[in-house]
């Protein structure tokens, strides 16, 4: 089992930035796929952005790119959501999960963390 940990939220003014934490515990995230993803109030969880395994290849939504930047620390067993040039519109709980190498769905969860930008 793994269990996930975000932190990091807050509220923040627009053009603002916030670094989210996802931390964590029962085994190693060297054998799993991470990804952010978010859910706004009457809408459906979206995907934010993703790293492989490895570290090296990233994705991320278009509405984010440019502005948001993934990253993982292994020596932490933590992966990071760096947040810049935030919108009103990026305001949502935002949760990370964990994929298992192999697996096709994210087979953990946190429990999300608040992020509201004000205008």
């Amino acid at each position: 089992q793994v269990q996930l940990v975000e932190s990091g939220g807050g509220l923040v003014q627009t053009g603002g930035s916030l670094r989210l934490s996802c931390a964590a515990s029962g085994r190693t995230l060297s054998n799993y796929d991470m990804g952010w993803f978010r859910q706004a109030p009457g809408k459906e969880r979206e995907f934010v952005s993703a790293i492989r395994w490895n570290g090296i290849s990233t994705s991320s939504a278009d509405s984010v790119k440019g502005r948001f930047t993934i990253s993982r620390d292994g020596t932490k067993n933590t992966v990071y959501l760096q947040m810049n040039s935030l919108k009103p519109e990026d305001t949502a709980v935002y949760y990370c999960g964990a994929e298992q190498l192999g697996s096709e769905e994210y087979d953990y969860w946190g429990r999300g963390t608040q992020v509201t930008v004000s205008s």
